[in-house]
């Protein structure tokens, strides 16, 4: 119940931060809508780049792919700093991130993202929560994206993780 009631706060947050955000953009220059989906994070194709031991666990530097499919299509990206604390249990990615993709049906988009944080509990059954904020568009229409990525411990056959996003999305024009 705690990790619910963190998530709608985290969710709440995400929302007042977009709208704060773009308080300088005049209301009819911009559309802000939800957004939600399902992602899939490829672990077995993951490429590690590096390990490091750390008195607790690791830190390991990767590219991996995420595949979105719901209100955001597409592919990301992903090269996260993944701290391992085996004494803890846990396990925080951090780094930079690209979705390649179409939101709600828009033209093809790029968009970077360097302020994400992914949290996993490595107990059996644990729970995974982050934020993601696509907040750069690098190539396409003006469009930025402010997630809450929560997961129960799902797998794919394979081993990748299954997870939830929702959150909102901002059309500028």
């Amino acid at each position: 119940m705690r990790q619910l009631l963190a998530a709608a706060f985290v969710a709440a947050l995400v929302v007042v931060g977009a709208m704060a955000a773009d308080a300088h953009v005049p209301q009819n220059d911009r559309s802000v809508r939800a957004v939600s989906g399902k992602a899939v994070h490829y672990f077995t194709t993951a490429i590690i780049h590096s390990e490091t031991p750390t008195p607790t666990g690791k830190v390991q530097r990767s590219t991996d792919i995420v595949e979105l499919s719901g209100d955001l299509r597409g592919r990301v990206l992903y090269h996260p700093i993944t701290v391992i604390d085996t004494v803890k249990g846990t396990l925080v990615n951090t780094g930079s991130q690209v979705f390649s993709g179409t939101v709600l049906g828009s033209q093809p988009v790029l968009l970077h993202d360097d302020r994400f944080r992914f949290e996993v509990d490595l107990k059996p059954g644990g729970k995974e929560s982050g934020v993601v904020h696509l907040s750069n568009t690098l190539a396409g229409p003006k469009i930025s994206c402010d997630l809450v990525v929560v997961g129960a411990g799902a797998r794919t056959a394979e081993g990748n993780a299954i997870v939830d996003y929702r959150g909102t999305c901002t059309f500028r024009k």
